[in-house]
């Protein structure tokens, strides 16, 4: 094989003489060499084919060496190849006819991977060659064609791959004609019909070649739909139209049409041409192979000198056309792709996560409802009181908070059952037990309740985890956030190749509003469920129920509202206007857990016509405080005589609650330190000592100046101030006129409240006092005032800022002066103005001859520690 492989290789094509036919009609045409050397060498292989094509290997070698000494290219009955010429020479008494549907045309793709080189393909189909059932070798499917009585010499065989037939080229006797010849093959196939493996429905068809087919291996795919060309018969001819008759009667023998298209009249297109179209592309193939280069005759409306045919395939609106639109058209394509995977991402995916939502709203119900849940619960309480007494019913030991607080958790339990179109806010500093008193006093028995809190979803880094964070509080899964890194740079690469953004990516903006959105519609599911068929409201539509039933409506508490915000949030912008298109719509009851004092100002924004419901939590009283510990501590009596014992008596418990006052949070810190051994006395000196190391870290030494609305001076000043009041509060008016607050004072105040250094009360809206933000703060401020070195620190700081303010406002008096001393002549009307700078500038001076004296003893002491 190898050796005819290589002999193979510097073959020219020639055409065997009629001497040594019968010795080579003994070879059996190898399929295999014949491909390889098309796909390989793009040059024709002659393929040796006649009635006998059964031989053995030993004739088959012997014969390749007659072929390989044959072809040295001085025989002189070679000829061109028709791949270089592009058209097959048919000479005096030889005929060319073409054998369709031999081929799998659409299966061609498989010629071009692994058996490219290799005999597995024209092997796999002489095994499966089974001609009772579908004939697969096409060598032999060419024996089958021509019956055996018909005295012909086959020349060539020309395959045609991508059109799934060949041509085949022979050799008649003189007085035979090519119609005779035709007739007699088509009717032995329908005496004998061929049946190819790839399609056992359909057959193998011939016909006889008018015209003069062009030979070519160019990259086109055979369609349904050809295009007639008309081209002049002769060079001085001239073509003409030919008519839809015309073509109908040259095309309808091959199969049946389906539609001609002649070229419009006005068309400059040249040269002329009409489209036709057949049923099946099998049928095409066929025409065009068979009718290109054809020239039609006078007689049959050819013109006088004739009208040659030139056919090519039109190309269908397939994949590629779309694709090289697609490409062409970005503009236009590029959104439409970002609008319709919008479209699919909402119709899939929006009722799974609008059913996650519904889960985790009703998590808390399922546990409850579940009756081995409840089962095990209530052994473990009984555990509880058996081996630690009542612990495990309060285990913080907050029954007495509660108590204290009864009116509000009643006040707000009456609230969720009214008909009310308006936020609930609680509002109180940190470690008031806001979160404690709503959800596990106020909503103990509450159904439906789901929790947001603003502070994980504020904290999270970027828009993608802000995305993921809050999609974790409602339960709305699945959720893509990593996908909105993605569709940025698909976004960023669009808007650089058409100048705009497509669409693909969402803002954080977007992202929130879809899941608020689906949040809104499982709640609105969850509160309609209950309706029955037998209700006597059953006929009410669903706003109306929802409007009826306000205790059937989940609540929302938002917690940490207004965390760590910024001027312009969209985090808390999108919740406010989700949370009042939840109260607006009676889908549900909205409670907003804050500890800031400016909670009304977005919240009014986003219901202006409505009065917010509020409780403000304050400290507890020192009695309540004191039940609280001992609460906490165990059994009240028991404590005081044994968890005390002998660190501390009442008198002294009672003196460390009133340092650190009513916060919860401290005092449940300070019995934590108890149970760990230590006594109240020490605990109240390990939270004083943290609160000022927060405060120095917070408000005067470790933050930037231009990261805080206040300066370090400012809060210093309040410090003291604090400090010497004898009842721990201050006037806010005398807070505002003292030196350090005269710029800008009220901003640095509410700043400063806002992170909960102090706490000003309002009357009646106006503010009127200032206290510490924490009780315990009165203490600590105390404590920092009596340290020498940093109060001495501090206060020459102030001074050296009370300086600078005063030689600025020296400087400000003395140009005023300057420019009114430059006057040629000076009016009487000005002598009180003058008079005026002048003692403005004794008193400044006045001033910071006091600021240096004060500064000068300071410097001393901070030179003497």
């Amino acid at each position: 094989m190898p050796r005819i492989r290589r002999a193979a290789t510097s073959l020219c094509p020639f055409v065997i003489p009629s001497h040594e036919q019968p010795t080579l009609n003994a070879i059996r045409g190898d399929f295999s060499i014949m491909h390889a050397w098309y796909v390989r060498e793009k040059r024709p292989l002659v393929a040796l084919v006649s009635q006998h094509w059964t031989r053995s290997a030993s004739v088959f070698s012997a014969q390749s060496e007659v072929i390989r000494q044959r072809s040295s290219c001085t025989a002189t009955t070679s000829h061109a190849s028709y791949l270089e010429t592009g058209h097959i020479e048919v000479g005096e008494n030889e005929g060319l006819i073409f054998v369709n549907n031999i081929f799998p045309s659409r299966l061609q793709w498989v010629l071009q991977g692994p058996l490219r080189t290799t005999r597995s393909y024209e092997e796999a189909l002489k095994r499966i060659n089974r001609p009772q059932l579908a004939a697969s070798d096409p060598l032999h499917i060419i024996r089958r064609v021509f019956p055996e009585g018909l005295d012909l010499e086959i020349q060539e065989v020309v395959p045609r791959f991508r059109e799934g037939g060949s041509f085949v080229k022979y050799a008649r006797k003189a007085g035979l004609k090519d119609v005779d010849i035709e007739a007699a093959i088509k009717a032995n196939l329908e005496d004998h019909p061929i049946r190819p493996w790839f399609n056992p429905f359909q057959k193998v068809r011939v016909a006889r070649v008018l015209g003069r087919p062009w030979i070519e291996d160019l990259y086109r795919i055979p369609s349904k739909r050809l295009r007639v060309e008309f081209l002049p018969g002769s060079a001085e001819g001239s073509a003409v139209d030919l008519t839809t008759e015309t073509l109908y009667s040259a095309f309808r023998s091959y199969g049946k049409l389906k539609d001609i298209e002649k070229q419009p009249s006005d068309s400059k297109v040249s040269p002329r041409y009409a489209q036709v179209e057949f049923s099946r592309p099998m049928y095409a193939v066929m025409a065009k192979n068979c009718m290109h280069g054809f020239i039609v005759p006078e007689e049959a409306g050819g013109g006088k000198s004739g009208t040659r045919i030139r056919i090519m395939y039109e190309r269908e609106i397939k994949w590629f056309m779309l694709k090289d639109w697609i490409m062409n058209h970005p503009r236009l394509v590029i959104p439409a792709v970002a609008a319709l995977v919008a479209a699919i991402t909402v119709a899939v995916f929006d009722p799974i996560r609008t059913f996650f939502i519904e889960m985790k709203i009703k998590a808390t119900l399922h546990a409850e409802d579940n009756d081995v849940v409840r089962w095990i619960r209530k052994q473990v309480s009984k555990a509880n009181m058996i081996y630690f007494g009542d612990r495990g019913a309060d285990p913080r030991g907050l029954t007495a908070i509660w108590e204290d607080r009864q009116a509000d958790i009643s006040q707000l339990r009456s609230w969720l059952t009214e008909n009310i179109e308006t936020f609930i806010v609680v509002h109180g500093p940190r470690g008031s037990g806001k979160r404690e008193l709503v959800l596990e006093r106020a909503l103990e028995n509450y159904k439906y309740k789901i929790v947001i809190d603003c502070k994980q979803i504020q904290d999270a880094r970027g828009d993608t985890a802000k995305i993921a964070r809050a999609a974790s509080q409602v339960g709305y899964r699945p959720v893509f956030s990593w996908m909105n890194s993605i569709s940025s740079f698909i976004d960023l690469a669009a808007q650089g190749m058409i100048g705009t953004k497509a669409g693909f990516s969402e803002t954080l903006d977007a992202q929130l509003s879809k899941i608020w959105q689906n949040t809104a519609t499982a709640l609105k599911r969850v509160t309609l469920q209950h309706r029955r068929k037998t209700d006597k409201d059953f006929r009410l539509s669903d706003e109306e129920y929802l409007e009826a039933h306000p205790e059937q409506r989940p609540v929302v508490v938002i917690d940490n509202f207004l965390h760590n915000a910024p001027e312009d949030s969209v985090v808390y912008e999108k919740i406010t206007e989700w949370a009042a298109g939840l109260t607006a719509g009676n889908i549900a009851h909205v409670i907003f857990l804050t500890t800031d004092v400016s909670f009304a100002k977005p919240l009014s924004k986003a219901m202006p016509n409505s009065v917010f419901r509020m409780i403000s939590l304050g400290d507890c009283s020192l009695e309540v405080g004191r039940r609280f510990v001992l609460n906490h501590l165990g059994d009240g009596a028991k404590t005081e005589n044994q968890q005390l014992g002998s660190k501390a008596g009442p008198e002294d418990l009672d003196s460390c609650i009133e340092m650190l006052g009513g916060r919860v949070r401290d005092l449940e810190f300070m019995a934590h330190r108890i149970e760990a051994g230590e006594t109240p006395r020490a605990a109240v000196n390990r939270i004083v000592e943290q609160s000022i190391s927060e405060i120095l870290k917070m408000f005067i030494l470790g933050v930037e100046t231009g990261t805080r609305q206040w300066s370090q001076e400012q809060v210093w000043t309040l410090i003291k101030m604090l400090a010497q009041a004898e009842d721990g509060k201050l006037s806010y008016s005398r807070v505002l006129l003292s030196d350090m607050f005269k710029d800008d004072g009220e901003t640095a105040l509410r700043a400063l409240e806002q992170a909960e250094l102090i706490n000003i009360a309002s009357v009646n809206g106006s503010p009127e006092t200032i206290k510490p933000g924490k009780p315990v703060y009165r203490t600590v401020f105390k404590r920092l005032t009596q340290n020498t070195t940093l109060s001495s620190r501090l206060d020459l700081d102030i001074f050296s800022e009370l300086i600078r303010a005063e030689n600025k406002s020296i400087a400000k008096y003395e140009a005023e002066l300057q420019l009114l001393g430059s006057l040629p002549k000076q009016p009487r009307e000005l002598t009180p103005r003058i008079q005026w700078l002048l003692q403005k500038v004794y008193s400044s001076q006045d001033k910071i001859s006091k600021y240096e004296t004060d500064s000068a003893v300071l410097k001393k002491i901070l030179q003497s520690q």
